[in-house]
């Protein structure tokens, strides 16, 4: 078998902002980790860890040898309760939350004018006090070298890291499993994850990529986003991915096999 399937969720100990788009003076956060955000913490551990500098070719072999699924929060460890497209008010009244911020004008000692935001982010705990948990899947490629399952216990994830935001801690061990999100099955002996699916009308959970032989319905979104080359060039490669339905939408027909791809994205075989 060409891959292993792990189901696994972490404790969020920190807010968590996955970078989204700005409205007004407000920083949205996206209601979900994506796998390119996994996929860089992972690689930025990994280049530590071994006193490498070199993050495109590590970030490759990351790519190559694992896959992710994104990952979705929940008051369960071992499931998702409430998903962001279910109820989008209930959804952000339970999980989401903001903090202002603004800087200082030293001269007079006051806020610097036109620099006061807000930055949204997931709350390590709901509104009701309950501690919340990021559940999602990584698959591993058979002869996978990396050293993924140490470095899953010093992570942090998303923006504001400088601040503390985005800390998490494993809730046990990565659990094998062949099992995947509901309505898909995943092909574990194909050059990448395979997915077809199993009920009608399933929902995507990750961006899947446009095609004209697909039917689904849902939001649009063009992913551009930037990339770390080097510890010096933080954020300068830029990178645009593609046009991609959002997660949560429908699927009515769509090119099967499905390959989960590089950060996560589904794209057709």
């Amino acid at each position: 078998m060409t891959w292993t399937l792990y189901r696994l969720s972490f404790r969020l100990l920190a807010p968590l902002h996955i970078g989204w788009f700005k409205q007004g003076n407000v920083q949205r956060t996206r209601p979900y980790v994506t796998g390119k955000a996994l996929w860089g913490a992972l690689t930025a551990r990994l280049a530590r860890d071994i006193g490498s500098n070199d993050y495109t070719k590590l970030g490759d072999q990351v790519s190559n040898q694992l896959a992710f699924s994104y990952f979705y929060p929940s008051t369960a460890p071992s499931c998702v309760c409430l998903w962001p497209w279910d109820d989008p008010e209930g959804f952000a009244w339970r999980y989401l939350s903001t903090y202002a911020s603004t800087a200082l004008d030293p001269e007079h000692n006051t806020a610097k004018e036109g620099t006061l935001h807000e930055t949204e982010c997931l709350s390590p705990h709901t509104r009701d006090g309950e501690p919340v948990y990021l559940v999602g899947y990584i698959f591993e490629r058979a002869g996978c070298t990396l050293t993924w399952r140490d470095a899953l216990a010093r992570l942090q994830l998303g923006g504001e890291r400088t601040r503390g935001w985005g800390r998490v801690q494993p809730h046990g061990e990565p659990q094998r499993t062949t099992d995947f999100w509901q309505g898909w099955d995943v092909d574990l002996s194909a050059q990448r994850p395979a997915l077809r699916c199993t009920s009608s009308n399933p929902r995507c959970f990750a961006h899947l990529a446009v095609d004209q032989s697909q039917d689904v319905a849902g939001d649009l979104e063009p992913l551009v986003g930037r990339q770390t080359a080097a510890a010096d060039q933080h954020g300068e490669r830029l990178v645009a991915h593609g046009l991609f339905w959002q997660p949560g939408a429908q699927v009515s027909t769509v090119a099967e096999p499905l390959h989960i791809v590089e950060y996560g994205l589904w794209k057709p075989a």
